[in-house]
């Protein structure tokens, strides 16, 4: 039995903008042109391990929802003898009708309004670092900079542990966490 957490991210072509150190005396210039275009950025994080597995969707709805979940318990291979226990908030794409967990899968939905709850939340200024104080003309552009930031995110396992293990977060190890 495995003990992930998943929540999602919607970025879009409106900048993220950030403080930046600057010459005194100099105003920092950042160039924005906003527009209304989204991709949505799902984690699932293993926290004991650091593990992830992202997927980047143009869209999201319940069935869009339902689908990746069949897929990540297919690659990851939960079925009834590896269970897959998944902590996700509240989003009205995880409680619909058409979501329905893959065999082997339980849902475990977070309390209301407790995002600090979320170790997946944990993830987001950490997959913004790349996309902060820039302007990108097509969402193909900004989608090819995510993609290569999850990349990169997916080799960093033991910082992402690090960050999403939760020192009361139940371990399936004795002794995992660090004290």
């Amino acid at each position: 039995m495995e003990l992930w957490a998943m929540d999602e991210h919607r970025i879009g072509l409106i900048p993220i903008l950030r403080r930046v150190w600057a010459p005194r005396g100099k105003r920092p210039r950042a160039v924005v042109r906003p527009r209304y275009e989204w991709l949505y950025l799902l984690a699932f994080v293993h926290p004991e391990s650091g593990r992830t597995s992202f997927w980047i969707l143009p869209q999201l709805t319940a069935a869009v929802f339902g689908a990746v979940l069949a897929a990540f318990v297919e690659e990851q291979a939960f079925n009834e003898k590896k269970r897959l226990l998944l902590v996700l908030d509240g989003a009205g794409w995880h409680t619909g009708d058409q979501v329905r967990a893959p065999p082997g899968t339980t849902l475990i939905p977070q309390p209301p309004y407790s995002p600090e709850l979320q170790p997946t939340e944990r993830l987001w200024p950490i997959s913004n670092e790349p996309l902060a104080n820039r302007s990108f003309n097509t969402i193909q552009e900004l989608e090819a900079v995510v993609a290569h930031r999850c990349c990169e995110m997916a080799e960093m396992q033991d910082f992402l542990r690090g960050l999403t293990f939760y020192y009361w977060w139940p371990s399936t190890q004795p002794d995992t966490h660090i004290v």
